[in-house]
């Protein structure tokens, strides 16, 4: 990828934020959406367009809806707000899900849609989210219009999270993006921000995915129980760190920018349920779809089958949000099913458990969700599981596991601390001054470790790029 060529990250950050910081307050959005575009270009170079028309299409989407409340016409807002939903759901499923559609009508024998082998357009899932976000707050009434092209333009391209998240609603940013507060400060907790970002991606979540990789590659009957369930474990770590370091490298770029994002994860693989689960994980997707679908189609406050129903769309659509597969599909609906018997029949005896019990059954259930969300094709998935429950007739265990286990057992040992708050306890435990001793230690550590990994490494996946 080439976002992630270390050249180019290098001196593209140190150029914008040199720039950002010498032009006046007012030209700081300037900067900021120039630089934004010129980063998507760099990877994108004719898609660049659809970023120009998105914008476009909702800035002025934006001053319609606000125009039409203005005057009393809400069925004119309403058609506006309506229009910018279907421009962006159409501009979606075009790049997103058309060859999906395509391909699966053409193997039932129905060619009248064609593959047309369509390139992705990297963030395009982030992006649209953020842009219909807008219109609805502004109808709502939970955000203002926005006046100038140039600062709407900012908010939609803002390079630090555009490619991979989190999803940033105009109604938490808005105000940031007409007038936010820049200091030395908040740039040196931005730093930290990044490089716990940058350490999380590089140091654990590339490493534990080569082990990912290995378990996967294998046939099925290379593979043991125990070896499957090893790589289940190595993949739910990689796509935790993986994304939660991006999530904080677009979190610490932001602050340094003088944005404050809310956070996008709350260390998931600590919860004692699957409804904590998914209050902790990608919280700013769950809390989109829970704002702008779930709540939209009448939450709980409807009928028992009305609700489950509600729910049951929300969840499709969040499997099928992560890509244009079945077995996302089979993901989202995985989940509903579980939160489904949670809410019914599990959550008070989970709250009355011991909370090992409550922890061993989260992660169960997690770990079989993130094979199913791994392995896109459905043969492979199926003989994955049989072998992960010992349905195969395959070994338990076999000198390549005891392997595997010993080479990654020391990355794996970090990996769980890390998901944990522990490190986080102890640190603040600490007196101010050890505190930012230590800081100054780690960064000044992770920073040279990084480096040498970004200069000689070749392995570093970029799990996010079909979302």
């Amino acid at each position: 990828m080439v976002f992630s060529t270390p050249i180019f990250m290098f001196y593209f950050l140190v150029l914008t934020l040199f720039l950002y910081y010498i032009v006046p307050r007012g030209g700081r959005n300037v900067v900021l959406l120039c630089a934004s575009l010129f980063f998507y270009w760099w990877g994108e170079r004719a898609y660049v367009a659809i970023m120009f028309l998105s914008t476009a299409i909702d800035y002025t989407h934006g001053l319609l809806v606000e125009r039409c409340k203005a005057r009393g016409n809400d069925r004119g807002a309403k058609m506006a707000v309506a229009s910018s939903i279907v421009f962006n759901l159409a501009l979606l499923c075009f790049f997103k899900y058309w060859d999906f559609i395509a391909g699966t009508l053409q193997s039932a024998g129905l060619t009248f849609m064609p593959v047309l082998n369509i390139h992705l357009p990297i963030g395009i899932s982030f992006y649209t989210f953020q842009t219909m976000s807008y219109t609805i707050d502004v109808y709502r009434g939970d955000a203002r219009a926005q006046r100038s092209i140039l600062n709407f333009g900012a908010f939609v391209t803002l390079f630090p999270q555009l490619i991979a998240g989190p999803i940033i609603k105009y109604k938490d940013l808005g105000d940031q993006i007409d007038e936010r507060t820049c200091s030395t400060e908040r740039f040196a907790s931005g730093v930290q921000i990044l490089m716990v970002g940058l350490g999380k991606k590089l140091l654990i979540a590339n490493n534990v995915g080569m082990l990912w990789d290995s378990c996967k590659a294998m046939a099925p009957s290379e593979l043991t129980v125990a070896g499957a369930w090893l790589g289940v474990l190595a993949f739910t770590f990689q796509i935790y760190f993986d994304f939660s370091g991006y999530s904080d490298m677009a979190t610490g770029l932001g602050r340094m920018l003088g944005f404050e994002f809310l956070p996008n994860f709350n260390y998931p693989y600590i919860s004692k349920s699957i409804t904590e689960f998914w209050r902790r994980w990608h919280i700013s997707l769950s809390t989109w779809f829970r704002e702008y679908l779930y709540i939209p189609l009448g939450g709980n406050r409807c009928s028992k089958p009305r609700w489950m129903f509600n729910l049951l769309v929300v969840w499709a659509a969040t499997g099928i949000w992560h890509g244009a597969s079945w077995n996302f599909l089979l993901w989202g609906l995985y989940f509903f099913v579980l939160l489904m018997v949670e809410k019914f029949f599990l959550l008070k005896p989970l709250e009355k458990a011991p909370a090992l019990a409550g922890h061993v059954y989260t992660m169960f259930f997690v770990m079989v969700s993130w094979a199913i969300f791994a392995l896109e094709d459905f043969a492979q998935l199926g003989a994955y599981l049989k072998v992960m429950f010992g349905l195969s007739g395959a070994a338990l265990l076999d000198q390549r596991f005891f392997y595997y286990l010993t080479s990654y057992l020391p990355i794996l040992f970090v990996a769980a601390l890390a998901s944990t708050p522990l490190g986080r306890t102890a640190y603040r435990s600490l007196s101010l001054r050890k505190q930012q001793a230590l800081c100054t230690v780690l960064i000044a550590a992770g920073l040279i470790v990084c480096t040498a990994y970004l200069v000689d490494g070749t392995y570093n996946p970029f799990l996010y790029s079909n979302f």
